[in-house]
């Protein structure tokens, strides 16, 4: 019901408010920069352009410029690029045992890093096998720094579930059956 309302004062008398509208004295647009012809050039500057200058010629022959390149680097494709990459590279351990669509299969890891099937596999085998699967012993599997691996067994723990008990007694508790 309001809606009709307020279409009513919206169109109320709307033929004559356009009429008004545009019988109003439009604004003037700013006037243009006014841009002249372009200066000529005096033919001595043309000439003094062209000519050498000797002494300048001069100093420029006194600067000695020695460019050496650096070690030169294999192009992408080549052999040697991949043999270096691979000598900074590790293969696989674990992967993911089922192909997933739109996954990059990966064959080999970067020294110093790990895949997550790998990092979630090395931290459950050290929650289980804490004595068998030391922080040196995933260090020296993984190539991966030892104070690295330390820190993450500390601070990150997989597969815990901690139960936080209420505050009060008076908390009601669903018994099993």
């Amino acid at each position: 019901m309001g809606a009709r309302v307020a279409r009513l004062f919206r169109n109320f008398n709307i033929e004559n408010r356009v009429l008004r509208e545009l019988s109003k004295e439009k604004p003037v647009a700013a006037p243009r920069h006014a841009t002249g012809a372009p200066t000529p050039v005096s033919p001595d500057v043309v000439n003094e352009v062209k000519q050498k200058n000797q002494h300048l010629l001069d100093l420029l022959r006194t600067v000695y410029v020695e460019s050496r390149d650096p070690a030169a680097e294999p192009p992408e494709g080549s052999k040697a690029a991949t043999v270096v990459e691979q000598s900074q590279c590790r293969p696989i351990k674990f992967s993911f045992p089922v192909k997933m669509a739109g996954v990059i299969e990966l064959t080999d890891v970067p020294k110093g890093k790990v895949t997550l099937v790998e990092a979630l596999r090395a931290l459950g085998s050290h929650q289980h096998y804490p004595q068998t699967w030391t922080p040196e012993k995933i260090a020296q599997e993984y190539s991966l720094d030892l104070k690295d691996v330390k820190s993450v067994l500390e601070f990150f723990v997989p597969f815990v579930m901690e139960i936080v008990p209420p505050a009060s007694k008076t908390v009601k508790h669903i018994k099993g059956s």
